[in-house]
């Protein structure tokens, strides 16, 4: 468990540097579009694969997604990043490119920070349970 989570950690800090530097802002080649959230960061199992030979039920993220949405297409889309139940898809259609980054930045540090809590004081963990 704890080597996964060492790993999801790894992962959820590279997204969240991706974001920092500003990896999901419009790209010069495609200004027409914001880029997709999750599906075109470095993050990604697909990245910059247009065939997607990876499966997406298999990528790491789909551990954040509700288990009824692992079949969708494109699982990420789904991932909770409010308590509120707001989503990368809801965000697409209702939020704005600033209130993405902003709930994209806070999920991810959330993220992080109950992995690194997890790691770091698993008996605390294990009491509160």
């Amino acid at each position: 468990m704890e080597n996964n989570s060492q790993k999801i950690l790894s992962l959820l800090r590279r997204e969240l540097e991706f974001l920092e530097k500003g990896g999901y802002r419009r790209s010069s080649r495609q200004p027409w579009r914001a880029p997709y959230i999750f599906e075109e960061s470095p993050s990604c199992p697909n990245y910059s694969e247009r065939t997607r030979p990876e499966r997406c039920q298999d990528c790491w993220l789909v551990q954040f997604v509700p288990r009824d949405l692992h079949t969708e297409q494109v699982p990420c889309r789904f991932v909770h990043l409010t308590a509120e139940g707001i989503t990368v898809d809801s965000l697409y259609r209702f939020g704005s490119g600033a209130e993405t980054e902003e709930t994209l930045r806070t999920w991810l540090r959330q993220r992080i920070h109950e992995i690194e809590a997890e790691l770091w004081n698993p008996t605390e963990l294990h009491l509160k349970s």
